[in-house]
């Protein structure tokens, strides 16, 4: 049984999400005790619809007040802690919204987005995504993104993307990036999870990595708890405690025609299954010890049974990324 006590007391960030909200969901996250969570606005949609969902939140937050509140700033999510809310991060899973104008940059900033995938899964204007045959790097146009997304304070997510694009999105940017959900390949041969050169230069340009829970990514739904955490261990051993956090990828409630729209948008005429195709298209069942957001104690009871001391169990959970995104989101 987990003892919530020490739990209770941390700030716990989720680094990714992609769930169908209502308030049964934003429930969970406070019974989870999760102080801020990076959520999905975009997979595929363009600047206009993107300003559909944002409005989406828009009302989300005003008929949800009482237990959520949205996040600008690594001050913002102190807050939420203090006031006993949930901080909502906005994000984009793909550089979709911006189209081919680099001025949406800002304009998304400034609606709230501080996080932004530069691919997903695909080929996009800016580099490959990790599902491309062909990896050709990061692009003239992604440049000038990255660059635009260092002078506003929005970060660099390279989670769906390729290994090569990754290592230069490192190298071109002059702000530490971050993959904010996905795992080891040497845990995991998953097609998202990262390799261990890729890690290494991660951690040593001062980014974040956000360990997934998601099933594909740990080896399957039977995966105990106590490997996902020793995954945990002999990866601060490689890359430091300070370069480490969460991002389960969690998804809930999600229809049958989103996820169709997540995986093949409208670039495809065929319900591109991906990494699903083992599970027969759908979703896989989540491990048994994470199974919604309110089952986040048990992964800092996981912690701690691995003997990682309090303090660094207190990184791992959010203190981390509380650190990285006081610096990332604000403008230079």
């Amino acid at each position: 049984m987990t003892d919530n006590s020490f739990h209770d007391d941390l700030i716990v960030i989720d680094a990714l999400e992609a769930s169908n909200w209502d308030r049964e969901l934003l429930e969970e996250l406070r019974a989870g005790g999760v102080t801020a969570v990076h959520i999905t606005l975009v997979f595929w949609e363009d600047a206009r619809a993107t300003l559909d969902n944002i409005g989406h939140w828009h009302r989300l937050f005003e008929n949800h007040g009482d237990i959520i509140m949205p996040v600008r700033s690594a001050a913002d999510i102190e807050e939420a802690k203090r006031v006993g809310k949930t901080g909502i991060i906005f994000g984009f899973q793909n550089c979709s919204p911006i189209e081919d104008d680099l001025a949406l940059v800002q304009v998304f900033h400034e609606l709230g987005v501080r996080i932004m995938q530069l691919t997903y899964n695909n080929q996009s204007l800016i580099g490959a995504g990790c599902y491309e045959k062909v990896d050709a790097g990061i692009s003239r146009f992604g440049r000038q993104v990255i660059a635009e997304m260092n002078r506003v304070g929005m970060l660099i997510d390279m989670s769906h993307s390729a290994e090569l694009t990754s290592l230069q999105a490192i190298e071109i940017s002059e702000r530490p990036i971050t993959i904010t959900h996905a795992n080891p390949l040497s845990f995991h041969k998953g097609i998202r999870n990262k390799s261990d050169d890729l890690l290494k230069a991660l951690a040593e340009s001062g980014g974040m990595l956000g360990f997934s829970t998601y099933p594909f990514h740990i080896g399957g739904t039977d995966t105990t708890l106590d490997a996902f955490c020793g995954m945990i261990v002999d990866t601060v051993e490689k890359l430091g405690i300070d370069r480490v956090g969460i991002g389960t990828d969690m998804c809930r409630k999600l229809t049958s025609g989103y996820l169709d729209w997540m995986r093949s948008g409208r670039w495809s005429k065929e319900i591109d299954s991906g990494e699903a195709k083992s599970a027969g298209g759908g979703w896989p069942d989540w491990p048994a010890w994470f199974q919604t957001t309110a089952d986040f104690p048990n992964i800092t009871q996981g912690l701690l049974d691995k003997g990682f001391s309090q303090a660094d169990t207190a990184r791992i959970m959010g203190g981390n990324w509380l650190e990285f995104f006081r610096d990332g989101f604000a403008p230079r």
